[in-house]
């Protein structure tokens, strides 16, 4: 699939996962607006965006706990352009620990605003921009901690409360928004591999079904849910834990 004529929106795209998306999507022509919390670790992904001879790509700090911090990444974004056709919320703090006495209360409270106040205020900035988009799409890398019933992550029950929050917020988005063409995906991945998309590792790392889940696959599914018709709402992805 390209990308070309695709406006692309990614939160905490500073490291990880969603350094990758911003990379990979950058290769296949996107127009990429990343954020990170700060705003060097941005830059860092943006140079070495314009490294590989893309230039479409621009980087802001974002801070998904404070609200102005997300009013002023939408603000920024929107004086650059007109329209997102793409919007993945990637951000979202991870907390360890499954014992609930191991947190702080500041640990607590960053964890669950970040991943639930977050995606919500996120959302609601960046629906203007959306909606000026023919093929509007919201991107939510959930987790399988926000599944029913969830119990083989290590992750500190503030984690698992703000992705349980993330995976409410976005089923009954994924209804409100439809009679406005916009589509909800949610991807809801156990702890998977992810490869620096720089390295060959990326290339060559196993795939088959023994292997655990990986980063490229994700990506390729985003991509797969993305490029359907608009007739066609995948509302989310839901993987095997091995």
């Amino acid at each position: 699939m390209k990308l070309d004529n695709y406006r692309v929106v990614i939160t905490a795209a500073g490291r990880d996962f969603g350094r990758s998306l911003a990379i990979r999507l950058a290769d296949l022509g996107a127009e990429v607006f990343l954020s990170a919390r700060s705003l060097a670790a941005a830059e860092r992904v943006r140079d070495e965006i314009h490294d590989r001879g893309h230039q479409r790509v621009h980087a802001f700090a974002c801070d998904l706990t404070d609200p102005a911090s997300i009013s002023d990444f939408a603000s920024s974004v929107a004086r650059h352009t007109d329209r997102v056709d793409i919007l993945i919320n990637n951000g979202s703090r991870y907390l360890d620990g499954p014992d609930l006495q191991s947190a702080s209360d500041a640990d607590i409270i960053d964890t669950i605003s970040s991943g639930a106040t977050g995606t919500v205020l996120t959302v609601k900035r960046f629906l203007p921009l959306l909606l000026n988009s023919d093929k509007p799409d919201v991107v939510t890398m959930v987790s399988a901690c926000g599944t029913a019933g969830h119990h083989r992550s290590d992750a500190h029950d503030a984690f698992y409360a703000a992705k349980s929050a993330q995976a409410g917020f976005t089923e009954i988005l994924s209804k409100r928004l439809r009679p406005q063409g916009v589509r909800v995906i949610s991807l809801y991945p156990p702890d998977f591999d992810n490869a620096d998309p720089l390295s060959e590792e990326w290339k060559t790392t196993p795939r088959e079904s023994k292997d655990p889940l990986t980063g490229q696959s994700l990506v390729d599914c985003i991509l797969f849910a993305v490029a359907q018709p608009r007739d066609c709402f995948i509302k989310a992805f839901h993987f095997e834990q091995v």
